[in-house]
C-alpha cells in the first residue's frame, strides 16, 4: 500500500514538473499574453492540461496494454506537430500586434481627423481598422464582428472559447505520450497501477499548468496595467519567442534527427 501511494505522489509531482517544459510554457504564454483575468487564465491552463491528459492517457494506455510500438518517423512527426503549433501560435500573436498598430489619419481642410485607425471595441470584441466616429460612415455594423458571429453560432456552448488551449494540449500530448508510457513500463510492472499512474500524472500536469497560467496572467496584469502599448509588446515578444523556438525545434526534428533524411533516429523524451 505504501508503494502504491508513493507511485501516486511521484506521478502527481512529475506531472507538475512536466507542465514546466519550455515548449509547454511558451505555447500557453502566447495564449494568455492578453489575458488579465486570473480565473479565466486558470481555466485556460486547465483546458490545456485536460487536452494533454487525454492524449497521454489514450496513447500511453495503448502502449501499456497492447504493447504498441511507435515507428521512428511517426514519433518524429508527432513531435514535429508541436513545432508547427508553436510556429502557428507565434504567427498569430505577431499578426495580432501588426493589426493593432495605428494607421496614419486622413484629415479634412481644417486639420480635423476624419479617417483614422486605433484599437476600438464593439462589445467584447476589440479590433483595429480605419474608421470614423460617425456611425453611418463606419465600415461595418457593431454586430458584424468575428466575436459576434461566434457568439451567435456557439453562444450556447459555454466552453467554446477554451477549445484553443484544449487543442494545443492535445498536440503537446502527442509528443510526450510515448516517453511517459515507456518510463512507466520500465518502473511499474502492474498494468492497473500503470494506468492509474497515467491519470495521476495528468492531474499533476493540469494543476501545474493552472499555476503557470495564473502566474503569467498576474505578471502581465501587474507589468502592463495602464500601459496598453507595453501589453501589446509583451504579446509580440511571446509570439516571436514561440515562432523562433518552433522553428528551432522543427529544424532539430527534420534535419538533425533525420525526419526528412534517410537515416531517421528518435528517442522519446
Amino acid at each position: 500500500m505504501i508503494s502504491f501511494f508513493s507511485i501516486l505522489a511521484v506521478g502527481f509531482f512529475l506531472g507538475m514538473r512536466h507542465a514546466t517544459d519550455p515548449d509547454h510554457v511558451i505555447a500557453v504564454t502566447t495564449i494568455v499574453s492578453n489575458q488579465r483575468n486570473k480565473a479565466r487564465a486558470a481555466l485556460i491552463g486547465a483546458f490545456w492540461g485536460v487536452g494533454h491528459t487525454v492524449t497521454i492517457f489514450v496513447v500511453g494506455a495503448g502502449i501499456i496494454l497492447f504493447n504498441l510500438v511507435i515507428p521512428v518517423r511517426l514519433g518524429l512527426s508527432m513531435e514535429l506537430s508541436v513545432a508547427v503549433m508553436l510556429i502557428v501560435l507565434g504567427l498569430m500573436n505577431v499578426a495580432g500586434f501588426l493589426r493593432s498598430m495605428p494607421a496614419a489619419p486622413v484629415q479634412n481642410g481644417d486639420g480635423e481627423k476624419i479617417i483614422h485607425s486605433h484599437p476600438h471595441s464593439h462589445g467584447d470584441y476589440i479590433h483595429n481598422h480605419p474608421h470614423t466616429h460617425q456611425p453611418e460612415a463606419h465600415p461595418h455594423l457593431p454586430d458584424q464582428t468575428p466575436v459576434a458571429w461566434l457568439d451567435r453560432v456557439f453562444g450556447r456552448i459555454g466552453v467554446y472559447q477554451y477549445l484553443r488551449p484544449f487543442v494545443v494540449g492535445v498536440v503537446h500530448g502527442l509528443a510526450g505520450s510515448a516517453a511517459v508510457a515507456l518510463l512507466i513500463l520500465t518502473t511499474i510492472r502492474n498494468v492497473h497501477w500503470a494506468i492509474v499512474y497515467l491519470l495521476v500524472f495528468g492531474v499533476g500536469t493540469i494543476a501545474g499548468m493552472m499555476l503557470i497560467t495564473i502566474s503569467l496572467a498576474s505578471a502581465f496584469s501587474l507589468v502592463g496595467k495602464g500601459r496598453q502599448k507595453f501589453s501589446h509588446r509583451l504579446a509580440l515578444a511571446s509570439g516571436l519567442i514561440s515562432l523562433g523556438f518552433g522553428l528551432l525545434v522543427a529544424y532539430q526534428i527534420c534535419f538533425v534527427n533525420g525526419l526528412f533524411t534517410t537515416h531517421a533516429r528518435w528517442t522519446p523524451q
